[in-house]
């Protein structure tokens, strides 16, 4: 029963204890409809363990209290947000610091970022973006000879067997993240497989031991933890010192770090946080869209009308990405039904005010992102995968206020956007795409929403 109560509530002790790592809690009650605490000590928490997941908690909170809630986490005050409609009015002056990436470095105990002025944590983040963009388009030929093996695996497959779907696109996006991001070495498989199993092994402990103390009573499990995390931090350590005041063929993501003013320690943060979140956004990514096509033939084809028309027989380029219209809407409606990543957090710094109701300065303010992106008065059919619905002008426009288009993705989320358009343009022009029959597919919500067991399809040549 500890090991499901430690399960079930990881991600919400990833939000919180990232969140106010460096803050006090505000215990002031607000008004705001919601949970009264279930229990003095641990406020809402039995609720949350008995959902299975802080997504699920927060669907059934909302749909009972309406699109703004409130609950609570021990003896500090939470409040959701539910709807688009919220998210506009919640004005928030701590905009310059990317949750999904202050929460990585909080469980990590990388603190430099978060105790730096505000000009250097500006600085800092432009440098990030500007890695990940010139990364992309000096790897660009890579992503392709990447998806290229992919195809030419699958090929290789007997008709009927059935594809490991969540496996191969781990490997596949592994692979794309650590030569994008530190160069040649990585083209070497066997430093690839050394680099995922530290990676797993890190990522499957991020928000157990540090929050509810678990790891440090399984000395077993720590020392694994800190093993793999030791010769992970070792080997960007001598990539950098490889890679430092030299010029190379292709330019990754580390380079650009390095010709920034950041400290060392910097630098291997940066790169740590680039190197998890982004393996584990553009698997999913690419996961969810192969799976959904499986789903949806007509999808499927269409796919493949416009990749054909638009770039014929011919390699897909930069140029032409901008053309493929239809296979961003796929992507989008990817994220948008999947829910990819269900839930963001901010901190109020100072009072604010939603919907009437008053929200206390330094409250905790969860996103509902799972909850708004399948809200019936912002999408129509919310629970159909329906990439169309993005002609509308309004849909996009949506999606881009959650943080998922435009200026507002996240540096992570535009690499897997390329990666998995690449991918893309090579898989559905040489093959069919199927689902396995009887395969019911549920999904496990965390950081990054991801299938819950393994996701099978078979593949079949095109003629």
């Amino acid at each position: 029963m500890l090991d499901f109560a430690i399960f079930a509530v990881t991600f919400l002790l990833i939000l919180v204890g990232a969140v106010l790592y460096l803050y006090p809690a505000s215990r002031q009650a607000s008004g705001i409809p919601g949970l009264p605490p279930t229990d003095e000590k641990d406020g809402n928490l039995p609720d949350i363990i008995a959902s299975s997941s802080l997504h699920e908690f927060l669907v059934n909170l909302h749909e009972k209290y309406g699109p703004l809630v409130s609950f609570w986490f021990g003896r500090r005050l939470v409040v959701s947000l539910g709807s688009i409609d919220l998210l506009k009015q919640h004005i928030n002056p701590n905009r310059l610091l990317d949750p999904f990436e202050t929460m990585l470095k909080s469980l990590l105990r990388y603190q430099s970022s978060l105790n730096g002025d505000t000009g250097e944590s500006h600085m800092r983040r432009k440098l990030y973006e500007n890695g990940v963009t010139k990364s992309l388009q000096s790897n660009f030929t890579l992503i392709q000879k990447l998806s290229e093996e992919l195809l030419a695996k699958w090929l290789s497959l007997p008709e009927a067997q059935h594809v490991p779907l969540c496996q191969h696109m781990l490997g596949f996006a592994m692979k794309s993240v650590t030569q994008t991001a530190m160069g040649s070495s990585f083209e070497d498989d066997r430093e690839v497989i050394r680099f995922r199993r530290h990676h797993d092994a890190i990522w499957s402990e991020i928000g157990k031991g540090f929050l509810d103390g678990s790891l440090d009573k399984n000395m077993t499990r720590k020392k694994l933890y800190e093993d793999a995390l030791m010769e992970m931090e070792s080997t960007l350590r001598k990539v950098t010192k490889e890679r430092r005041g030299k010029s190379f063929n292709r330019h990754v993501f580390i380079d650009t770090l390095l010709q920034g003013s950041l400290s060392d320690q910097q630098i291997l943060e940066d790169t740590m946080i680039f190197s998890l979140a982004g393996c584990i956004i553009t698997a999913n990514l690419c996961t969810w869209a192969v799976y959904f096509l499986t789903t949806s033939e007509d999808v499927q084809q269409n796919l493949y009308k416009e990749m054909d028309r638009v770039l014929g027989k011919g390699p897909i380029t930069h140029e032409k990405i901008e053309q493929l219209r239809y296979c961003r809407q796929v992507l989008c409606e990817t994220v948008r039904t999947a829910k990819l990543t269900p839930i963001a957090a901010q901190l109020q710094e100072l009072e604010g005010r939603v919907d009437q109701h008053t929200i206390p300065k330094e409250t905790l303010v969860l996103y509902a992102l799972g909850v708004m992106l399948q809200d019936s008065s912002s999408w129509t059919s919310p629970y159909r995968f329906d990439p169309e619905r993005f002609n509308e002008e309004s849909a996009m426009k949506n999606l881009s206020l959650l943080g998922f288009s435009g200026s507002q993705e996240c540096p992570e989320l535009r690499f897997a956007y390329m990666v998995a358009t690449v991918l893309l343009s090579i898989l559905v022009r040489k093959l069919y795409l199927h689902p396995v029959k009887g395969q019911v597919m549920e999904s496990k919500y965390e950081l990054v929403t991801s299938p819950k067991e393994e996701a099978w399809i078979t593949v079949s040549k095109r003629s």
